[in-house]
């Protein structure tokens, strides 16, 4: 199965155009069996790559798309010091800082999956295993938890 890091997608505006620079890009990226799909020139450029009809012809399912969603200063914090896949790590690097009230939300845009994998790791919030809970980092980590569970749920 294909995932985000393989899938190229090659189109040219017009039949005197070519893919050319475009394949030296992808052979300068060194994508591990990339799968390729390429548009037919004059395929209009307002179509989002995932709807266009080459994409759709391909037996691929469409990649998680990012979301953006508040996480709690609390739960940020936690999860800094956590040791996180580069992916989790890459959302909390990348996160805007918001001043809410007298505290700070992280705004941390990722694919869904990441934001349940966060959500997972900041399971010891809630206490357990010889660890206090305390209640406003539990109170943070539900917070989390009630904006990931809006998301779509995984699976078919």
């Amino acid at each position: 199965m294909a995932n985000l890091v393989n899938l190229v997608y090659k189109r040219v505006s017009t039949d005197q155009q070519s893919t050319a620079r475009q394949n030296l890009v992808l052979d300068e990226a060194g994508i591990e069996d990339p799968v390729v799909f390429e548009e037919d020139p004059g395929t209009s450029s307002r179509l989002h790559p995932l709807q266009r009809p080459r994409f759709r012809e391909q037996d691929i399912p469409a990649p998680e798309l990012l979301v953006t969603l508040d996480m709690p200063g609390k739960v940020a914090d936690f999860l800094r010091s956590a040791d996180l896949e580069p992916a989790e790590r890459a959302a909390l690097d990348e996160g805007a800082t918001v001043r809410r009230g007298q505290g700070c939300t992280l705004r941390v845009t990722a694919i869904p999956a990441v934001h349940r994998q966060l959500l997972d790791r900041c399971q010891p919030l809630d206490g357990g295993q010889g660890v206090p809970a305390v209640p406003d980092r539990r109170k943070a980590r539900r917070e989390y938890e009630n904006r990931v569970s809006t998301l779509a749920p995984i699976g078919p």
